[in-house]
This record gives C-alpha cells, sequence and structure tokens, in this order.
C-alpha cells in the first residue's frame, strides 16, 4: 500500500498501520486475539511494517524494550484485550523503570461493552496509568492519528518511556478520513533539553573548586547520545568516571579515566572513591539506593552536582546544591566549555593504589570448577567490541557487569530498576532484529531462561542467531547468596531441577552445547559464533560461588565487603 495521502478514507486498522509507518515503527512484536482481528487483516496491506509473532505477550514486550534500546529508536509491541493487555504490564514497568522509548498498543472490547464485564475485557487504561509516561483510550477512528504522532513524541522526548494506546475493536472498523497532524502541541508538556546558563555556571564553578571529583554516569548518557560529551568531559576536568549498571558502555572500560561499576556490586575503588569525593557529578541517573547505598550515608561532606532531564530526579534521594535539568549532551557541551582545564593526579593515584591493593576483591576464580566470571569473561574476549550483550537478572547480570568489556554505548541490554528475571531471551531477539549484522550473546540464569524460554520459537521462525549462555547452577543464585549470608544457610525453595538444555535446544531445532569445564569455554564460545543461527551454550558452573565485593542491603558505600579470605585466596 502506497503512503496514504490526507483526507483519504480509511479504516481504523489502516489508519493504524499507516500511523506506524509514519512514526518510524517498521518492526511489531505481537500476539494476535479477538478484538485485534481487524488490525491483523490489514497488515498484508502494509509490508513496510513487520509483523514478528512473538509465543507470549510478555515476550513481545521484552523484545520491543531489547530493540528499542539496541536500535536507539521506538520499539512496539502488540496484545490484545484482558490477558493480552495484563501480559504486557511486566514489560511495560520495565521499560518505564528503565526510561525505555516504546509503545504498547492494545485492543479492547468494542465501545458499546466497556464497562460491561465482557469476555476477555480488562480496564488496561487504569491499570498501566501508573506505570507507563501517557495513555490512550482512542474512542474515534478521526483521533488515532494524531493519538499515534502524539504517543511517538511523548515516549522519545524528553525523559524517554513507554506511552500506552488502547483502541476498542470496532474502532479499528470505522471508516474515517487519513489526516496526519503537521506537528504536535502538547499543553503543559515541555522537554526543555537546554540547560540554563546560571545553572552551568554554579555548576561550573564548583567543578573547578574541586580536589577529589567523579562522576556517575548513568543511562541518560547513552539515551542523550552524550558518550562522546562525556569523555571530553571527563578529559578536561580530570574526573574519574563511575558508571550506574545501566551506564556501562558510555565509556570505554578500558579508558584511562573509567573506573566501572559502583553500588552494591561495584568495585571496592569505585564504592570508596564515591564515598571520599569531595564533588560527586551525577549524569543521567536516578540517584538510586542499587548504586548509593544508604541515602543518609552517602558522601554527606560531598557537593552533589546532577544533570538529569527529569526536574523530578533532582534531590529526590539526595541533597543536590547544583541541579542542571536538561539533555544531558546539551549540558555537558555546556559544562565543558565553561569549566577549567584541570588534573588531579593525587586523587586518581590514590583510587589507582586502592584498586591494586584491592584487585582480589574481583578477582576471576582460578580453580578447577568452571565459574561464571570465567565464561563471562571469555565471551567478552573471544567476541568482537561491537558484540551486544543482553543479561537476565541475577549473579550472572553482576558478573557480567563487572568482567565483561564495553566500549560503546547501547552494547549492553539488561533490565536494571525493575530487575525482571526472564528479560535475558526475548529482549535478546528484540536486539538481533534491530541490529540483524551484530552478534548478540545473551548471558542467562537458568531460573531465568526458564521463565521466557518459549520465545525460542520465535527465533526459529524469524532466523534470529542469538548465542544463549545459560549460567546453569541448579540454584536461583543471588537468592542462594543472601539466604547463605543474611538468613544463615537456611535455603529455602532456591535448589531447582533443570532440563537438559542441550536436549532442549535439539527439540526446538537448534544448536546446543554443553560445556563441563574451563579447558571447553573458548572452542564452545567460537562453535557458537561460527554457527549460522542460534544456539545454546550450558554452561555447568561452580552450584554455591557468590558475588563479590556486595554492600549489603541498608548499608552505606563505604561499607562495601569483599569476600572471605579464603575465598580470596583460591581466585589469586
Amino acid at each position: 500500500m502506497s503512503q496514504a495521502q490526507n483526507g483519504q478514507r480509511m479504516s481504523g486498522a489502516d489508519i493504524v498501520l499507516e500511523s506506524l509507518k509514519r512514526i518510524g515503527v517498521n518492526v511489531v512484536f505481537g500476539y494476535p486475539g479477538g478484538v485485534v482481528l481487524p488490525l491483523y487483516d490489514r497488515f498484508p496491506a502494509h509490508p513496510e511494517v513487520r509483523h514478528i509473532l512473538v509465543r507470549h505477550e510478555q515476550g513481545g514486550g521484552h523484545a520491543a524494550d531489547g530493540y528499542a534500546r539496541a536500535a536507539g529508536r521506538l520499539g512496539c509491541a502488540l496484545a490484545t484485550s484482558g490477558p493480552g493487555a495484563t501480559n504486557l504490564v511486566t514489560a511495560i514497568t520495565n521499560a518505564m523503570m528503565d526510561s525505555v522509548p516504546t509503545l504498547f498498543v492494545t485492543g479492547n472490547v468494542a465501545r458499546n461493552l466497556l464497562g460491561k464485564d465482557g469476555f476477555q475485557e480488562a480496564d488496561i487504561t487504569g491499570i498501566t496509568t501508573p506505570i507507563v509516561k501517557h495513555n490512550y483510550l482512542v474512542m474515534r477512528a478521526e483521533d488515532l492519528a494524531y493519538t499515534f504522532s502524539e504517543a511517538a513524541y511523548i515516549a522519545t522526548t524528553g525523559r524517554p518511556g513507554p506511552v500506552h494506546i488502547d483502541i476498542p475493536k470496532d474502532v479499528f472498523q470505522e471508516e474515517t478520513a487519513f489526516v496526519w497532524p503537521e506537528r504536535v502541541v502538547i499543553r503543559g508538556y515541555d522537554p526543555s533539553p537546554q540547560p540554563g546558563p546560571a545553572q552551568i555556571a554554579r555548576a561550573a564553578a564548583i567543578i573547578d573548586a574541586a580536589e577529589r571529583p567523579i562522576i556517575i554516569a548513568g543511562h541518560g548518557v547513552i539515551l542523550s547520545g552524550a558518550s562522546a560529551e562525556l569523555r571530553a568531559f571527563a578529559e578536561k576536568t580530570g574526573t574519574p568516571v563511575l558508571n550506574t549498571l545501566l551506564g556501562l558502555g558510555s565509556i570505554p572500560t578500558d579508558h584511562a579515566l573509567a573506573y566501572g561499576l559502583l553500588g552494591m556490586h561495584g568495585s571496592y575503588e569505585a564504592n570508596h572513591a564515591a564515598s571520599t569525593a569531595d564533588v560527586v557529578i551525577g549524569i543521567g541517573n536516578r540517584m538510586d539506593d542499587r548504586a548509593l547505598g544508604r541515602f543518609a550515608d552517602f558522601n554527606p561532606t560531598a557537593q552533589v552536582v546532577h544533570i538529569d532531564i527529569d526536574p523530578a530526579e533532582h534531590g529526590k534521594n539526595i541533597t543536590t546544591v547544583a541541579p542542571i535539568v536538561g539533555d544531558a549532551k546539551l549540558a555537558l557541551a555546556a559544562l565543558t566549555a565553561a569549566v577549567a582545564q584541570r588534573t588531579h593526579v593525587p586523587w586518581i593515584r590514590w583510587i589507582d593504589d586502592l584498586r591494586a591493593e584491592h584487585a582480589h576483591s574481583m578477582a576471576i576464580p582460578s580453580g578447577p570448577e568452571l565459574s561464571v566470571q570465567q565464561v563471562v569473561s571469555r565471551i567478552s574476549a573471544v567476541n568482537a567490541d561491537d558484540t551486544v550483550i543482553v543479561t537476565g537478572v541475577g549473579q550472572h547480570q553482576m558478573w557480567a557487569a563487572q568482567h565483561m568489556r564495553f566500549t560503546h554505548p547501547h552494547q549492553l541490554i539488561t533490565s536494571g530498576g525493575l530487575g525482571t528475571m526472564g528479560f535475558e531471551v526475548p529482549a535478546a531477539l528484540g536486539a538481533q532484529v534491530a541490529r540483524p549484522d551484530a552478534a548478540v550473546w545473551s548471558i542467562c540464569g537458568d531460573g531465568g531462561f526458564q521463565m521466557t524460554l518459549q520465545e525460542l520459537a520465535t527465533m526459529v521462525d524469524e532466523q534470529l542467531p542469538v548465542k544463549m549462555a545459560i549460567m546453569n547452577n541448579g540454584y536461583l543464585g543471588m537468592v542462594r547468596q543472601w539466604q547463605e549470608l543474611f538468613y544463615k544457610d537456611n535455603y529455602v525453595s532456591v535448589a531447582m531441577s533443570q532440563p537438559d538444555f542441550v536436549k532442549l535446544a535439539e527439540a526446538y531445532g537448534i544448536m546446543g552445547l554443553r560445556v563441563t569445564g574451563p579447558e571447553q569455554v573458548d572452542d564452545a564460545i567460537r562453535a557458537a559464533n561460527a554457527h549460522p543461527g542460534p544456539v545454546i551454550l550450558d554452561f555447568q558452573v561452580q552450584a554455591e560461588g557468590n558475588v563479590w565485593p556486595m554492600v549489603p542491603a541498608g548499608a552505606a558505600l563505604r561499607e562495601t565487603v569483599e569476600a572471605p579470605r579464603e575465598q580470596q585466596e583460591v581466585a589469586r
């Protein structure tokens, strides 16, 4: 179907698909059902919009999320009414917590049945109101085009996030004139990306006076495309850079000023540097408890400069003396121009000495058992710098953050704020669709993998060569670690019997490899890379390894705990 002209009469279904093309959506991850059949009936007439049939709506939502993160553009998921819509809730919340630009489209019962508790009716507008940036219930076909245009604008501007559109079945069937808006104007909504000069000047004066400054770079650096500006600012001011989990990749891990992850499982030197700095410069981060530990004791004497496009984040958890409201890319460019050229050699030497003294705290175990640390470090070493890494949530996620090499933005895709187990398989699927020419490796927990493994069938259908490395330790590893450390080894409901993952791979018609020892790891990685289709690698890792260092829940960053001495000796 050629591009519709303004004034052309069309069905609501055609308007939806035409609108998706206009806002740049050319892939939809969906699952059909009764009320969206009028829409599915029109997909063949709009071949520019590729529909990928997932096996569960949550998988479709996470795939849209992974697609958006890998592509740096709007992702889209589609579901039917009732359970189809409610199955999206976890994926929508995940996108909201991590500020991912996503569009979730659902169908609903016909207008005359709304509110009548009809078959497969759910008030998905009410359900999703707290977990979206905005949502719509479209009651007239003539409102569809503007709604989609406005929804895309909201999802992708300011602080990005999910937007939900709910459409009754008969609105898909209703005919009206197609009218695409020339521009979107939303009263009361002003993303205001340009920082104020007074804010920049105040922050620059504080930074110029600092002797021990530190940068905490978050997801906002990546979302705003500000990685080059971050490096330029850090280099001009001589300031070490720490990363939140979602900020990894905003500066290459081998950069001289890059000091990696801070927070609950951040490095000893990163956590102590954050606790000792006299000026903390937060850029595009939420200043949340996972990164900062106990708020009341997060470096209470430091002056905090905070760049964030969302004014609600300033002063929310810790006192901010110099808030900068604006887009990180624009704010960093302005701030770099305003600050003086500086070096902080004694401060950087102090951090480097601390890193050398505590290198054992993140050392890779050297014993005969296969460890997750060994596996993820070798996946990173064997693969090229442009490999996309998608993880689930748990111990393997933290070890990947600690030991893998991240050289550029959009390379690490993981669930940060919500911590969603089961994210790893469908998000990797979406990332591979977004980046068909890139290698995509999914670092999976054996528990999380089983939550959404049905999307293996989607990978087969779509010929997506995702490599899935399952860290098979027979436990819900992070929960087990907490039960060991804080509940006196009282293991309750954390040991898991597993299927034969190699046979499971064969059942889906894909390659399966089992790895039981360190000497097999590199060959297995290379064999997976050489295979043109999806691959499952069953890495049978040590059962009871723990992630160190660790900041216990409710503790301060300066209370970072390292591994017990006997475990350190094994790792040396």
